[in-house]
């Protein structure tokens, strides 16, 4: 079909009107990159002035050239992140490709920076490099953490800050995608069409179907996309996934090839051409080795550091227990941990004493192996406010310190779950069960089973101690928000 033809597409019928070859980016990404070229520039005035008043305390005549310098700055790093395509619209919001790409030019501009010096013999004040890059670096990761949480937020609220996606594949494919960017909204990901391998009229997951991959290009105009997603599925060969990367060329409109191994995370991948074809080699996860010992030394340096520290409160929490309701201090129960090993788990109680008892009257909330009740009549006053923000899991700390458990993992499981277990879901014993994990950051006892146990097995087959930093540092928030815990 030749470009300016006029097109009929599945749904409806409608009359297509090819659009401009290069479409502009929407408000949102304009805005802001904007605010984030703005915060570049503000970053490394604030760290040039901090510099100059460090290292010279005032500004005399032989600082006026570092001063001079300070207001060069800002231009100078902003035309280095966009050189380095810190801005590009694709890096908004998700990964660490932007931080990775900011981080890469202080290093590059503190190296280009002493080489020059040393070339042309400049006499350069050290303290005012070594205070003002560095900190010009971290205040511009830090400025552009804070625009994406704000971002992330207005995504969750709905607002209109997403890239809409046209998502080509089978049926299956499309809905499962559909779901998954519906529940994880903060990725801005918004599938609003679909095309099937043949011309089916209809919806998936109320995404209307608009056409079949011949009229990719035509669908994209009509619902104004800016990005085509594109499922694993044999019609699309690569001869036919190149053709139609030629077609979205013309528009700027970005193409992604989501592969069927879904949850194996870009680490563990790499493409490696071999007799001209781009493979994609899949290394297998790190479950054992010298990693792992980093991982169980760094778990036991952690909680012993966290019992000392929150020994004060753990003893507050302990009186309270004590005070509010007859029982022990301790709830007591049997887990299973690595390789199907049961152990004994220690929590604060948060039930009555007699909470066993009274399960076999209770209807089940949950879905799945999960017993769940959003207000379980068996828990205190106190055990409410506990479970809230996690503090009834502060004892677990020792299993850390005993080996039974890490500080991130899957889910500590029960024995007659563990018993129906199937053969996949196994996979979750291969490594020590955490404190908290991706269940936990992505919403708690919110999750279905099916979701906790992808989440788990998600953390396996992509597990570093990065993945592990990373989720120890959004456990903070989502502990203090509260949400999904009872």
């Amino acid at each position: 079909m030749l470009d300016g033809e006029v097109s009929m597409v599945a749904a409806g019928r409608a009359r297509v009107t090819p659009a401009h070859p290069i479409p502009r980016p929407p408000r949102w990404a304009t805005r802001y990159r904007f605010h984030a070229a703005l915060s570049d520039m503000t970053c490394a005035l604030l760290a040039g002035v901090a510099a100059v008043l460090l290292r010279f305390g005032e500004v005399t005549p032989y600082a006026v050239p570092y001063v001079v310098l300070s207001g060069v700055l800002p231009p100078v790093w902003a035309g280095m992140i966009g050189l380095n395509r810190g801005y590009e619209p694709r890096l908004i919001g998700v990964g660490s490709e932007e931080f990775r790409r900011i981080a890469q030019c202080g290093f590059t501009l503190i190296a280009a920076v002493a080489i020059a010096a040393y070339v042309t013999k400049t006499d350069l004040a050290r303290g005012y490099v070594v205070a003002a890059l560095p900190l010009m670096t971290v205040l511009t990761l830090l400025a552009r953490y804070g625009l994406r949480r704000r971002l992330h937020g207005r995504r969750r609220r709905g607002e209109d800050c997403m890239r809409r996606v046209v998502a080509v594949g089978h049926r299956a494919g499309i809905a499962e995608l559909t779901m998954r960017f519906r529940r994880e909204r903060y990725h801005g990901m918004e599938i609003v069409a679909a095309c099937l391998p043949t011309d089916s009229p209809g919806e998936i997951e109320e995404v209307p179907i608009l056409g079949d991959f011949t009229d990719v290009p035509l669908v994209v105009q009509q619902v104004g996309a800016d990005t085509v997603a594109v499922l694993a599925c044999p019609e699309l060969d690569g001869t036919a996934l190149r053709r139609l990367a030629w077609r979205l060329e013309r528009t700027r409109t970005d193409l992604v090839v989501a592969p069927a191994l879904m949850e194996v995370a870009g680490p563990r991948t790499a493409i490696r051409p071999v007799a001209g074809l781009p493979l994609l080699h899949v290394e297998h996860p790190d479950l054992a080795g010298a990693r792992q010992l980093i991982k169980t030394a760094f778990d036991r340096l952690v909680a012993g550091v966290a019992l000392v520290l929150l020994a004060p409160l753990m003893l507050v929490v302990a009186i309270a227990v004590r005070a509010s309701s007859p029982g022990p201090v301790l709830f007591r129960q049997t887990r299973v941990g690595k390789d199907g090993v049961e152990f004994t788990i220690l929590k604060f109680r948060t039930m009555r004493n007699d909470a066993e008892a009274r399960k076999v009257e209770l209807v089940n909330d949950g879905h799945g192996l999960l017993f769940k009740i959003r207000q379980d009549p068996r828990v205190t006053r106190m055990g409410v406010r506990l479970r809230r923000h996690s503090l009834d899991e502060l004892p677990q700390l020792i299993n850390v310190l005993r080996g039974h458990m890490s500080l991130v993992g899957p889910r500590p499981p029960l024995p007659e779950e563990v018993a129906r277990y199937r053969d996949d879901v196994r996979r979750r014993l291969v490594v020590r069960p955490g404190m908290t994990g991706l269940w936990q950051v992505n919403g708690r006892s919110d999750l279905s089973w099916e979701e906790s146990v992808r989440l788990d097995l998600r953390y396996i087959e992509n597990w570093s101690l990065m993945l592990d930093l990373q989720i120890l540092w959004k456990t903070w928030s989502a502990v203090a928000g509260g949400a999904g815990a009872y």
